[in-house]
C-alpha cells in the first residue's frame, strides 16, 4: 500500500487537494506541499488547520520549497519526504521534469493537465504523443504508475466516457463534453484558473470529428444547451486536453469539447487578443525592457483563488453521449453540479478549483489502496471508472446520469 503524498504546486487546485488529502490522511499518510513560493504552501496549511480537516492528527502536513524543473533536487525531495505518490498541480510546463523525477525515484505520478512547451502553443495532435506517451515504455519497464489528466476535464469526463462505454452503450456515435460556469465572481473580468494557461488554449481548436482531427477557428462554432439546474447556456467548440487521449482510447465517431462563455467574456477576450495582449511572444518596450504580453496580462488580472469568497452560482460539467444499446438509439447526459458558495464554506475555494482538486485525491486514494495501480502510464479512461466515480460522490462531486436530455439548438457557426 502506497502512502505519503507530495503535492507540487500551491494554487487554487492544490489548495483544494490539500484539504481533501488531509480529510483522508488515514489512508494517504503524511502530506507535503511544495512550491517555488513556500509561503503559499504555508497559507494552504493554515486553511487546512483553520477548517480542522486533518483527520489523523498523528500524520504530518508540512511544506517545502521546490524547483520542479530541477530533476535531481526533486528526486532528493521525494526521497527525503518518503513520498510514494506525487500529485502534480503546478504549471503544465513542469510535467515532464516531474514525471522524470518520479520515474527515477520509483514513485507514483499523476497530473491534471497535459504538458506544454512554453515556446509552443497548440501543437499538432495528439498532444500526449508529443511528450508524455514517449515515456510510457519506461514507466512500464520500471513499474511506475503514472495517471495522466486526473482532474475533472481532463479526468472525470474521461471516466464518464469509460462509464458510458462500459454500462450504457454498445456503440457510441458522438460524445460532447460540456463545461459551463453559471457563477458570478463580481469582477469586471477574470479567469477561473491560471490566465496564462487559459488563454494559451484559445489559439486553435483541434477537435475529433468523423475519426479524424479537424482544426477550427476559436469561438467560431456555438451551441446552446439546456443544462440541468443552471438552465440554457451558450457553449463554444474548443480544443482541450482530453480529446487527445480519448480519440485513441474510446471507440466513438466524434468527440468534441465545448466550454461556456458569456457575451461579456467573448467581447473582452476579443479586444485583448486584437491588442496582442494574449500573445506568448516577447515584445520590447520603449525603455528596452523585454516583456511577454500574456504574462503581463496574468499579472494584472485577479488571482483566481481570490475570487472564492464572493463567488455565487453553480457549475455544470458533463458528457452528452449519443449511440445505441441493444439495437436501440440512446442519448444520455452524465454530469456533475458544483456550487461555488458551498465549496467556499467547505474548503475556502471556488467551484472551478474544487472540481479540479478533488479528483486527483480520489485517484491517489485508489492508488494507495491498490485499486488503481497499473504500474505503467495510463490516461483515466483506461482504468475502471466505477470505483473512481463511486468515491467522488462522498468526496463532494456526485455524478448524475440523465436519459434523453433536450439539446437546443444544433450547433451553429458564429458570424
Amino acid at each position: 500500500m502506497k502512502k505519503n503524498v507530495l503535492i507540487v504546486g500551491a494554487g487554487g487546485v492544490a489548495h483544494v487537494a490539500a484539504h481533501k488529502c488531509a480529510e483522508h490522511n488515514d489512508v494517504l499518510g503524511d502530506i507535503c506541499i511544495a512550491s517555488r513560493t513556500q509561503g503559499k504552501c504555508e497559507a494552504i496549511i493554515e486553511s487546512v488547520n483553520r477548517k480542522s480537516h486533518l483527520k489523523d492528527k498523528s500524520k504530518k502536513i508540512y511544506s517545502r520549497r521546490i524547483d520542479a524543473l530541477d530533476v535531481p533536487s526533486t528526486v532528493k525531495l521525494i526521497r527525503e519526504t518518503d513520498s510514494q505518490i506525487v500529485i502534480n498541480l503546478a504549471q503544465a510546463y513542469v510535467n515532464m521534469s516531474l514525471l522524470e523525477a518520479c520515474i527515477q525515484a520509483g514513485v507514483a505520478y499523476m497530473d491534471t493537465a497535459i504538458h506544454e512547451d512554453p515556446n509552443k502553443v497548440c501543437e499538432d495532435p495528439p498532444w500526449y504523443a508529443n511528450y508524455e506517451w514517449k515515456r510510457k515504455d519506461r514507466c512500464k519497464e520500471h513499474g511506475i504508475t503514472a495517471i495522466l489528466g486526473a482532474g475533472f476535464d481532463p479526468g472525470v469526463v474521461n471516466a464518464y466516457c469509460a462509464l458510458a462505454a462500459k454500462h450504457y452503450f454498445d456503440k457510441i456515435d458522438t460524445i460532447d463534453i460540456l463545461d459551463v460556469n453559471a457563477g458570478s465572481h463580481g469582477k469586471y473580468f477574470a479567469t477561473n484558473f491560471d490566465p496564462e494557461i487559459n488563454f494559451r488554449e484559445f489559439k486553435k481548436v483541434w477537435t475529433w470529428i468523423d475519426r479524424k482531427w479537424v482544426c477550427e477557428k476559436v469561438h467560431a462554432v456555438k451551441m446552446v444547451y439546456d443544462f440541468p439546474v443552471v438552465g440554457k447556456m451558450p457553449v463554444y467548440l474548443n480544443g482541450h486536453d482530453e480529446l487527445h487521449s480519448l480519440s485513441k482510447n474510446i471507440d466513438a465517431d466524434s468527440i468534441r469539447f465545448w466550454m461556456g462563455f458569456g457575451d461579456h467574456y467573448i467581447n473582452v477576450f476579443t479586444v485583448l487578443t486584437n491588442l496582442g495582449l494574449t500573445s506568448e511572444k516577447p515584445v520590447r518596450t520603449a525603455e528596452g525592457v523585454e516583456v511577454v504580453p500574456l504574462k503581463v496580462l496574468k499579472a494584472i488580472l485577479p488571482d483566481p483563488s481570490s475570487l472564492a469568497p464572493n463567488y455565487t452560482g453553480k457549475t455544470c460539467i458533463g458528457n452528452y453521449v449519443k449511440g445505441t444499446k441493444n439495437g436501440k438509439r440512446r442519448e444520455i447526459f452524465i454530469y456533475n453540479i458544483c456550487d461555488h458558495a458551498v465549496c467556499y464554506k467547505e474548503v475556502e475555494s471556488q467551484a472551478i478549483s474544487y472540481t479540479a482538486g478533488v479528483p486527483p485525491v480520489a485517484a491517489a486514494i485508489l492508488i494507495a489502496r491498490g485499486i488503481w495501480d497499473p504500474k505503467t502510464m495510463v490516461n483515466v479512461e483506461e482504468l475502471d471508472p466505477d470505483p473512481f466515480i463511486e468515491l467522488l460522490g462522498p468526496m463532494g462531486l456526485p455524478t448524475v446520469v440523465e436519459e434523453h436530455p433536450a439539446l437546443l439548438p444544433s450547433s451553429e457557426r458564429v458570424k
